[in-house]
């Protein structure tokens, strides 16, 4: 039985209400959980578009906040995403940057969390070997 999908990603938050609201409102991404069972709060995320969803949480301490890299986030027009994120208030760490196979920038949530924002030169198309699951 393979893996199908990353389902769930966590992001070490010092405080949630505000990394909640960055996400969804900076993001522009779904608030697909808000629950507070007592003993720990579930906040998930996710791009409105994706497959995989983030949780935004305080509770692991070997994941202190703003220790999570190298999250790549996939757009198909990386100048006007870079020019609507910025106008909510986000601050990209450089230009947009050409690479061999890519254009990227990146920035950082609020506890420094660091995302890089990427549009592939020419978009891949995956051909999968086995049936996806449920199938």
């Amino acid at each position: 039985m393979p893996i199908d999908h990353v389902q769930i990603v966590s992001i070490p938050v010092s405080d949630q209400d505000r990394a909640r609201d960055f996400y969804v409102n900076a993001l522009d991404w779904e608030l697909v959980s808000d629950n507070d069972t007592g003993d720990r709060r579930w906040v998930e995320v996710a791009p409105r578009h994706g497959q995989t969803a983030f949780t935004l949480v305080t509770w692991f301490e070997t994941m202190p906040a703003g220790s999570l890299r190298g999250i790549v986030l996939d757009t198909d027009d990386i100048e006007k995403t870079y020019e609507e994120l910025s106008e909510r208030g986000i601050i990209f760490d450089g230009p947009i940057e050409e690479g061999p196979f890519s254009r990227v920038t990146s920035f950082s949530d609020p506890d420094g969390n660091t995302f890089v924002l990427h549009q592939l030169y020419q978009p891949r198309t995956r051909v999968l070997s086995y049936p996806p699951a449920g199938s």
